[in-house]
């Protein structure tokens, strides 16, 4: 089957991990709607190919992406509410709401500028490797505007609030590897290995069931919004569903084996009426 054909998204298929690039380097990779429309099109192809097994979201060029296109996403759609709202749903849908439930783990790959609305689908995947000169910035407190609703809501859950005040009231930019002290980036690198890092993640992702990674991570997100009593019956809930979705017996199999590794050993001696309850560990 011959591969879609595309403008302003590339993908590279390799070894299960498919490299999904914002094509648009002359513009630092700025997201335009038709980027948008190519990049929810792509995400949907990727999910249902059986050999994509990782998703990598990167930049072409040296650059992440510099946010949102001002002159295509926002300025072409002044005074026209329907087209704008249009624009809008599909940049949300394809950056938020597609890529946080994505049902493949999705890692992202940060070099160079990593600006304003790129925040969302940066936050939105699973993982993120950077380089450790790359930039980010939540700039718009400069130009006396605010953060898109999407990137506000997505870096003050992904951050500590102390941090997200500090970054999108003064405007500041920041490196990559102040992008894993505050929380936003698992590892930075430099730059020359980025790709080999990347890689190394993706494989280890690869040995893994799929059925159990799609769960774990969709439970993960989830249950950070629940009470612990709510957060308990939903991951039996999600137990449930593995057994039923284990195609490949990897939960069966590698429940037993669990099962078999583990020796269980009591705390305290059983205890008998007329007898000392002795600690085992004091032995």
């Amino acid at each position: 089957m011959s591969e879609p054909q595309r403008k302003y998204v590339k993908v590279i298929k390799q070894d299960g991990i498919a490299w999904t690039y914002l094509n648009r380097p002359e513009k630092r990779n700025a997201m335009s709607p038709a980027l948008h429309r190519e990049m929810a099109a792509t995400l949907d192809e990727l999910e249902e190919d059986p050999d994509t097994k990782v998703v990598v979201i990167a930049g072409a060029g040296g650059n992440f992406s510099a946010g949102q296109d001002l002159k295509e996403y926002f300025r072409a759609n002044e005074g026209k509410p329907a087209q704008a709202k249009k624009a809008r749903l599909v940049s949300n849908g394809w950056q938020w709401d597609r890529l946080y439930m994505f049902d493949k783990p999705t890692i992202a790959m940060v070099e160079g500028y990593c600006v304003g609305g790129a925040f969302s689908h940066f936050l939105a995947t699973d993982f993120a490797i950077v380089a450790e000169d790359a930039t980010f910035s939540l700039s718009e407190v400069n130009w006396g505007i605010l953060p898109g609703g999407m990137v506000s809501k997505a870096f003050a859950d992904a951050v500590l609030l102390r941090h997200a005040l500090y970054y999108a009231c003064l405007g500041e930019a920041f490196d990559g590897k102040e992008a894993v002290r505050i929380g936003i980036a698992n590892f930075a690198v430099p730059k020359e290995t980025l790709e080999e890092e990347v890689t190394k993640l993706a494989k280890k992702l690869m040995t893994k069931s799929q059925a159990a990674l799609r769960g774990t991570k969709q439970a993960i997100r989830m249950v950070r919004q629940m009470g612990f009593a709510e957060a308990a019956d939903y991951m039996q809930e999600k137990k449930q569903a593995l057994r039923v979705d284990d195609a490949d017996h990897s939960y069966q199999s590698g429940l037993q084996q669990f099962l078999d590794k583990k020796s269980y050993k009591p705390v305290f001696e059983p205890f008998k009426k007329g007898t000392q309850i002795t600690d085992q560990r004091d032995k």
